[in-house]
């Protein structure tokens, strides 16, 4: 079974502002999540084109033994918990595939996002068939709403109904933040479209999402004077860090409690 969701996640910044958020945001996020044969190993990060596209191409593998709980560890077979990442960032546009050697045909996931200046209205944008979009479900993420995050997961520095941006003075965002933005003409704004194809059922995914796009929110004023030049430095910096970790066997991140 071949499940298709489009996430539609709206903020109050540009499209430009977003590209370096985002890569800020996933290089930050990779240095807790490695070490000692775990966590994310970074193969390759390089430039890319085919046709006419070019961006950025990585590839990466996650490897996700202590990231999972007890029961799934004794269970899980040899190598079914390690999944290759290979991602073709192209902004705008941007397209990941996840696979997993193991499953091979049974575990796919393919994420491809449009990063488009507006409030999430546009309706298709990534050009599927009729009879496909049909059978699309359409999710649309309110970053400030606390309830869609789990308790456990809760950090009140990285609550957008909380947080304001000391730099450009965006936030707290209200419980009709979309609306007001709609209606200020001089704060950006954009929206994410991730369409997301999955042949494995993954659950909680739609509170990765937020969580990402909240912390990435929350962290503006780490990233809104980055480069992007910048930002290709910090990604060297970060995959040489990964991989001395890796060497050394040491090991950071969370592990998922015994008994859950």
């Amino acid at each position: 079974m071949v499940l298709i969701k489009e996430f539609r996640a709206v903020l109050p910044c540009s499209v430009q502002e977003y590209r370096v958020g985002q890569l800020y945001s996933v290089a930050e996020a990779s240095k807790n999540e490695t070490g000692g044969g775990e966590g994310i190993e970074v193969l390759k990060n390089e430039p890319y084109e085919k046709d006419e596209e070019k961006g950025q191409y990585t590839h990466k593998i996650y490897h996700l033994k202590s990231k999972v709980p007890a029961f799934v560890r004794m269970i899980a077979p040899e190598g079914s918990l390690v999944f290759h990442e290979k991602a073709w960032n192209a902004y705008p546009y941007c397209r990941t595939i996840a696979t997993n050697e193991y499953m091979k045909d049974d575990f796919f996931i393919k994420i491809e996002t449009w990063h488009k200046p507006d409030l999430g209205t546009l309706e298709n944008v990534h050009g599927l068939d009729p009879n496909t979009w049909k059978t699309v479900e359409i999710v649309h993420i309110d970053i400030a709403d606390r309830s869609q995050v789990e308790p456990a997961d809760y950090k009140a520095d990285e609550d957008p109904a909380l947080f304001q941006s000391v730099k450009t003075k965006r936030g707290p965002l209200g419980p009709n933040w979309k609306k007001e933005l709609a209606n200020s003409p001089d704060c950006p704004q954009m929206c994410a479209y991730k369409l997301v194809t999955i042949k494995f059922k993954w659950w909680g995914l739609q509170s990765k999402v937020e969580n990402f796009i909240q912390k990435l929110f929350c962290w503006i004023d780490k990233w809104i004077d980055l480069t992007m030049e910048d930002i290709r430095r910090m990604e060297d910096e970060t995959q040489k860090e990964l991989e001395t970790m890796r060497k050394r066997g040491q090991v950071r991140g969370t592990s998922a409690a015994s008994d859950e």
